[in-house]
């Protein structure tokens, strides 16, 4: 099947997920479906990412989708235009005013401890950057640098 069917077989498929509250990709990872304004914003992310993050080679993600990204296996995920995080947003059972971020080359991010990883997400950006990072590339922070300049770039803090 050539790529420009896949795409739009994708798409379409997202539209209709997206018309009932949900889209999905492997591994139960969600597909950001950003506003416009974000959208426009990942699209730049995406033309920017680098084709190594930490040594590792970037693999295409299933579904193709330029608000998505992977490198290695297992995956290294980035995905660009999701919500904001739980602990992060009052009214929800997760809010920690308190919870802390670090940065990482001039890009502010919140850690989350998964059980097999870590979650990073930015924080003070335009939009919402999430990367995931197996505990198999320990210290799980190392991608984070590869990733900084690209951002950095493309999605202007809030400040």
């Amino acid at each position: 099947m050539n790529t420009l069917l896949r795409r739009f077989l994708w798409l379409s498929a997202v539209i209709s997920m997206t018309a009932v509250g949900c889209s999905t990709a492997d591994s139960g990872r969600p597909v950001p479906t950003p506003s416009p304004r974000t959208a426009k914003l990942c699209r730049a992310l995406y033309q920017e990412l680098p084709e190594k993050v930490d040594g590792l080679e970037r693999s295409d993600s299933e579904p193709p989708s330029e608000f998505a990204a992977d490198w290695g296996d297992p995956a290294v995920q980035l995905r660009c235009g999701v919500s904001r995080p739980e602990v992060l947003t009052p009214g929800t059972e997760h809010y920690n005013p308190t919870a802390e971020g670090m940065e990482v080359n001039g890009v502010l991010w919140l850690a989350e401890k998964q059980e097999n990883g870590y979650r990073f997400t930015t924080t003070l950006r335009k939009a919402y950057v999430e990367v995931t990072v197996p505990r198999e590339y320990r210290p799980e922070v190392n991608p984070l640098t590869d990733l900084a300049e690209p951002i950095e770039k493309t999605v202007p803090e809030t400040l």
